[in-house]
């Protein structure tokens, strides 16, 4: 056989929902009851291939029946067919539905009940798949800007846009839909309406492990061998709960952490010089804003809506507004980064003080930028809205248009940003947190 067709044969088998499945299973993933019929049925229709035409819709109809969507729906978006199934599963597993997207509403696509056998895998895995979600970025971030190194974390925070931008960017440009829906089970459907290659948590889960480490590696006296461990371990834990969560092929995992390694490897370089230059320039929030404006713009006409568009809004405003804010912190002498001849950093001793004040300083800080996100988005909406001449009635449905989207995000996010490298810090110095 050719070196080709091998690697066709390959790479096929890598994207085939049914290696999602077999993992799934693996996992303690019950499949909802009907789909073993909607398998004989979609088999029989394979067999007999050369049937009447009328005959094949009567067996697909037959076919989404069984998998419970009834006659009459259309297919879900990305692969993913209309189920829902309310019956116990062979070994009496624990009914569990998919995660939901307030926004899309598509848990009214799948709205399947699934059966969880193995409820520590599927927490282990739970964790792993938050690792690349918002939540954690929002208190990972600051943790480390308030409390550990805000070096390391400006310059994760820049890796972290850039990978992400490519990689959403790269999902609009590719178009492949998510795995199918049977035979996969969607154990989340938060990010469904999205394409699906490259993964993007793959990317993600792999940058900022590695980063991590090239980052703090010398600068922080630990041994090498505990942070590749750790890296090794966050990004095995993200990639794996993707395939166990329905949402992506083995081979979306394997693409999105070679290129987040080629990323790396290219862009790596020239992370010390991007902060420097936002530190220090004099029009650094100028043209900081206006670039990542520029790419907002850019990603929105890639393709139809879905919620990459917000993510990728949130993503580029979440950095402008980190790099804005550090470039007043700094110019107002703040938060100044430690003279090199203190390196390495020694870890402190663990302390009571030392954690408490840790403690209070995350807590604090991340009720002030949750407070201003909450702020900014009662304005924002309405604002871009009444400016766009579009209803505001149904937000909805606003957020599905780019003229309300990407500014509502951006200027949201823009101002968490800004608030975690700049008014947090300042609130700190007059509280004697700092």
């Amino acid at each position: 056989m050719p070196r080709a067709q091998r690697l066709a044969r390959l790479l096929a088998h890598l994207q085939d929902p049914q290696s999602v499945a077999r993992f799934q299973r693996l996992c303690g993933v019950d499949e909802p009851p009907g789909w073993a019929g909607a398998r004989r049925r979609t088999g029989d229709l394979h067999h007999h291939h050369h049937h009447h035409h009328h005959h094949d819709e009567e067996e697909e109809k037959e076919r989404r029946e069984a998998a419970g969507g009834g006659g009459g729906g259309d297919a879900a978006p990305n692969g993913q067919k209309p189920g829902r199934s309310s019956g116990p599963g062979a070994a009496e597993p624990r009914a569990r539905g998919p995660r939901r997207n307030s926004l899309t509403e598509e848990e009214a696509a799948e709205g399947g009940m699934h059966g969880v056998r193995n409820w520590l895998l599927y927490y282990l895995f739970c964790l792993g798949t938050e690792l690349g979600n918002e939540l954690f970025y929002i208190t990972f971030f600051p943790f480390w800007i308030w409390n550990l190194d805000a070096l390391v974390g400006r310059r994760l925070v820049v890796i972290w846009v850039v990978v992400m931008y490519v990689g959403q960017c790269t999902k609009d440009i590719v178009r492949w839909p998510r795995p199918a829906s049977p035979p996969v089970v969607k154990l989340e459907l938060f990010y469904n309406s999205e394409y699906s290659m490259p993964s993007t948590h793959a990317m993600s889960g792999t940058a900022i492990p590695l980063s991590l480490v090239l980052l703090t590696y010398g600068r922080w006296q630990y041994p090498l061998v505990y942070g590749l461990i750790l890296a090794a371990c966050w990004c095995s834990l993200v990639c794996l709960s993707r395939i166990y969560m329905g949402m992506h092929s083995i081979l979306d995992i394997i693409a999105g952490f070679l290129y987040a390694i080629a990323i790396l490897a290219v862009f790596y370089p020239f992370v010390d010089l991007i902060d420097t230059f936002n530190q220090t320039h004099q029009y650094a929030p100028l043209i900081i804003i206006s670039f990542h404006l520029a790419l907002g713009i850019f990603s929105f006409t890639l393709d139809t809506w879905s919620t990459s568009r917000g993510d990728t809004a949130e993503i580029l405003g979440s950095g402008a507004g980190i790099a804005c804010g550090a470039h007043v912190t700094r110019s107002l002498g703040l938060m100044l980064d430690p003279a090199p001849e203190k390196l390495p950093f020694a870890f402190p001793p663990a302390s009571g003080a030392l954690l408490g004040k840790a403690i209070l300083r995350i807590l604090l800080g991340m009720v002030f930028v949750l407070m201003m996100r909450v702020a900014m988005k009662r304005v924002t909406i309405p604002l871009a809205c009444k400016i766009s001449g579009i209803p505001g009635d149904d937000v909805r449905k606003a957020r599905q248009h780019m003229e309300v989207e990407l500014p509502y995000r951006y200027v949201t996010y823009g101002m968490v940003g800004f608030s975690i490298t700049f008014l947090v810090p300042f609130l700190f110095v007059v509280i004697g947190l700092s």
